[in-house]
């Protein structure tokens, strides 16, 4: 089970430097194949595309998220279907049991197409913050000094927030780095739908309440998804590190060690153009989904409500 899970790790940074490669080179990213469910074929486990399109023709029994490109829906999905980035086109015969949420897109459901949850298109929001940079290249060269003075910059903050967080929560970020190694897809689905419903929620209170909530909402919201993001990625680095040193150098060390070899390791991918962006995406991706499942590595739910027949008794969800 153990390596099993080493390999989907192994897999997520594999696909996540192959879409870098791809993105580099416009033509290639547009004649590499879609990913296909074939009819007759199922998949159980979360499906993901990311920079190319996605078609679902058997069934799906969990989420489908694609990332730059678009999905087709022909068959059943069981889950959600979340498209940044792309167009969701759902067949006549396309049944979604969940929702369907499409940012940078258009969502087109052929007459008899079937969504038993909410239906959400936002086909004007840039797809730009998909790539979740974090320092702009004022379009300079990517070894520019100037771009490069600013990525070990950010380098240099990263390895400050991850000695101020083991000093302060250590254990707690053991807890959400055991999550990224124990479920990195299913992390990076609940990731994705964690940014998308922060993104839906500012998106709709801007429009329709800007002038009473919209601006207050939009900075809780950036913080949020900042806090998210800063706790995620400190436990990726401990995950990667954790990896590479007990696995590939088959010895045991320190937390700290491990999650600052981590963030040697993804620093130096950082500087690698395309490469870097798309591998930090993930990980972020990763990274926010972590947290929200382990509430910041607290493993508490996030309510707990008292039932009202049995005083004491409470409902965790």
């Amino acid at each position: 089970m153990k390596n099993r899970k080493c390999r989907i790790v192994l897999i997520f940074w594999g696909l996540a430097a192959v879409v870098g490669l791809a993105t580099a080179e416009p033509s290639l990213a547009q004649n590499l194949p879609a990913i296909i469910v074939e009819e007759g074929s199922v998949a159980r486990q979360e499906v993901i595309a990311m920079g190319r399109d996605l078609v679902i023709a058997g069934e799906a029994m969990s989420d489908v998220v694609s990332i730059n490109g678009s999905t087709r829906v022909e068959g059943r999905v069981g889950g959600d279907v979340i498209v940044l980035g792309g167009d969701a086109l759902l067949s006549e015969a396309a049944r979604v049991e969940g929702d369907v949420f499409v940012l940078g897109g258009r969502l087109e459901a052929a007459p008899g197409a079937r969504i038993e949850g909410r239906s959400v298109s936002y086909p004007t929001v840039s797809s730009a913050w998909l790539t979740l940079m974090e320092g702009p290249s004022l379009g300079l060269s990517a070894w520019s000094p100037v771009v490069l003075g600013a990525k070990l910059a950010l380098m240099a903050a990263w390895l400050a927030l991850t000695l101020l967080l083991f000093a302060t929560s250590g254990r707690q970020l053991l807890e959400t780095s055991e999550s990224v190694q124990a479920s990195p897809g299913r992390n990076f689905v609940t990731g994705v739908a964690g940014v998308l419903a922060m993104l839906l929620t500012a998106l709709f209170f801007s429009a329709f309440a800007a002038a009473i909530v919209g601006i207050p909402l939009l900075i809780l919201v950036v913080l949020l998804a900042l806090m998210l993001k800063l706790w995620g990625m400190v436990s990726v680095f401990h995950a990667t590190g954790h990896w590479l040193i007990s696995r590939l150098l088959k010895k045991r060390a320190l937390p700290l060690n491990c999650a600052l070899v981590g963030l040697l390791v993804l620093g130096a991918i950082k500087l690698v153009p395309w490469v870097g962006t798309w591998t930090w995406t993930v990980a972020t991706f990763i990274g926010v989904g972590s947290t929200l499942t382990t509430k910041f590595g607290r493993r508490e739910p996030w309510f707990d409500l008292e039932v009202p027949d049995r005083p004491g008794s409470p409902v965790r969800f």
